[in-house]
């Protein structure tokens, strides 16, 4: 066997890649991982952007930690490998027209208490929608490990799945359909307004409705993507809860990594990935940009799949449908990270504060109302940056003092929107005077913050797509639309992992579950791989030299 010869290659060392690498080699074949890119993990990564602060590490793209299934971790034996994280503090808002607003989600009765300064009837439905949110839980929660069956299919193993899947959900009443079913097709906004009347409540959950998402909370479908946000557990047992990865989320995926070379696979870094090896239906290894050919019977693809289908298998080799629901297959975003290091926590009017306090522990949020991220969003959709953007901020350097060894911290800022399009442009300028919009609005709140700001990084969604391979800045590798959902991700009749190829496998976010740092494509994509090979009688090794 030369060394250009696998038992399995991955395409892409994200996390999903590195995920799918580490239980194929754990599984015995001969793996390797081709990541483009100087280092592994994708938009899961820790980086040093500014050279005139080299000890400043930043989580630069993804920046919390929820929805990996503790499958994985034990697995992978993550924690062996250094996989830490510090649960999340509260979620807080300091509002310009004065006061705020702090939600604990370990402790009920604080935040009725702070509910209550804004709506006391707000306060009293607050314990019946955490009632509410974790009963959907306990239904939508197994579906992230669940593998879509082909709906539609008259194939008996196709049949058995759906019949599994009916089975396991048939104690659900017709009152948890309904909620479901008005889950996935509702906005957040008019979710919310059917429980809440405090704008200031109503803007704070809309929050998790939008991340990531093209789409403002009155749009249907953003009901669901709130979901999704908030069936998480990092381990604490409290539903919807997020913490900070010690060593940023760099460190997440330098532990999948570790993991994936102690069971044997081979990482190779600035090994960008030209084509793949197609002949007769069947993929037979990777063609890298330098020219070199590795073969292998077994091929996982991590990356989103425009790049992963029409370039790098090409339609020529494709069903005629499959590649038209690939073209179709929206990836747009209007996401801008702006990275700050400041060198003091900021002091709210609204909660005065000397040095660190528990709301600078968790998010730290521009989002007032949802009136304020709609607007944002009309903004953006019309073609113009938004006036106001919204942000999802925190500051994982108050928990994680890995990040900052002088004390100086690091406000990590997720925000929303600018133009769809501006995948295709830098708009440093533009970008540039987002921020600064954004960082007078923090200033309206905490007076002295724009003076505390020592550092910038502003990640625009032309660089997340050039550098990172998150076409059209998604992080989710596609849209979480009602459209592109469960068995339609990312095209009907393959949402199982596989693909029109024999022997290609699909890891990308693109795929059920994918979004957020969860591995459950990776995980999914490997499981399907090993069960086929599993399927011919014969040790995955034996069956896979065989082809």
């Amino acid at each position: 066997m030369t060394s250009n010869q696998y038992d399995a290659i991955v395409v892409g060392g994200g996390h999903n890649g590195l995920v799918s690498a580490a239980y194929l080699a754990r599984a015995g074949l001969r793996t390797v991982v081709l990541e483009a890119r100087a280092t592994t993990g994708g938009a899961a990564t820790t980086e040093r952007p500014w050279p005139e602060h080299p000890h400043l590490a930043v989580t630069r793209l993804s920046y919390v930690m929820s929805l990996m299934p503790p499958t994985i971790l034990q697995d992978l034996q993550l924690e062996r490998h250094g996989y830490r994280v510090h649960p999340m503090g509260p979620y807080y808002q300091a509002f310009p027209e004065g006061g705020s607003l702090t939600i604990y989600e370990d402790d009920p009765k604080r935040t009725r208490e702070q509910i209550a300064k804004w709506s006391s009837k707000d306060a009293r439905a607050w314990d019946e929608w955490n009632d509410w949110l974790a009963g959907l839980a306990d239904v939508l929660a197994p579906l992230l490990m669940t593998v879509p069956p082909s709906i539609g299919s008259h194939e008996p193993a196709e049949l058995a799945a759906l019949a599994k899947l009916a089975w396991r959900n048939r104690g659900i009443d017709a009152r948890t359909v309904a909620d479901v079913t008005r889950l996935m097709t509702m906005s957040i906004a008019d979710l919310l307004d059917d429980w809440f009347e405090s704008p200031q409540i109503k803007g704070a959950l809309a929050v998790n409705g939008v991340i990531g998402t093209w789409a403002g909370p009155y749009e249907p479908g953003t009901a669901y993507v709130m979901a999704h946000h908030s069936i998480g557990d990092v381990g604490d047992g409290q539903l919807g809860s997020w913490g900070y990865p010690e060593g940023g989320m760099g460190a997440v995926s330098d532990a999948i990594r570790r993991s994936a070379e102690s069971f044997g696979a081979e990482i190779r870094t600035n090994a960008p990935v030209a084509s793949l090896l197609v002949k007769g239906g069947r993929v037979e290894g990777a063609v890298l940009a330098s020219g070199d050919e590795l073969s292998a019977p077994l091929v996982v693809t991590s990356l989103h799949p425009k790049r992963a289908f029409l370039e790098q298998v090409g339609a020529q080799h494709l069903p005629t449908d499959f590649v038209r629901d690939i073209e179709h297959w929206r990836s747009r975003s209007g996401v801008v990270k702006i990275n700050l290091a400041i060198d003091r926590l900021p002091s709210f009017t609204a909660d005065p504060s000397e040095g660190q306090a528990e709301h600078h522990t968790g998010s730290v949020e521009m989002a007032p109302t949802m009136d304020f991220i709609e607007k944002a969003f009309i903004e953006a959709r019309e073609g113009k940056p938004a006036t106001a953007p919204f942000s999802d901020g925190v500051i994982p350097t108050t928990l994680d003092k890995t990040l900052n060894p002088d004390g100086t911290h690091v406000f990590s800022l997720f925000t929303q929107w600018v133009p769809h399009d501006w995948n295709t442009e830098p708009h440093t300028e533009e970008l540039e005077a987002y921020a600064e919009r954004l960082i007078t609005l923090y200033d309206d709140v905490a007076p002295g913050f724009r003076d505390s700001i020592i550092a910038r990084d502003i990640v625009g969604p032309h660089e997340m797509e050039s550098e990172y391979g998150l076409i059209g800045g998604n992080i989710f590798h596609g849209e979480l639309a009602v459209e592109q959902l469960f068995h339609m991700r990312p095209a009907p009749g393959y949402a199982d992992y596989r693909t029109p190829i024999a022997g290609l496998y699909n890891a990308s976010s693109a795929t059920h579950a994918g979004g957020g740092v969860c591995g459950i494509p990776g995980l999914q994509a490997a499981r399907a791989a090993l069960k086929d090979a599993k399927s011919a009688r014969r040790s995955p090794r034996r069956l896979l030299r065989r082809q």
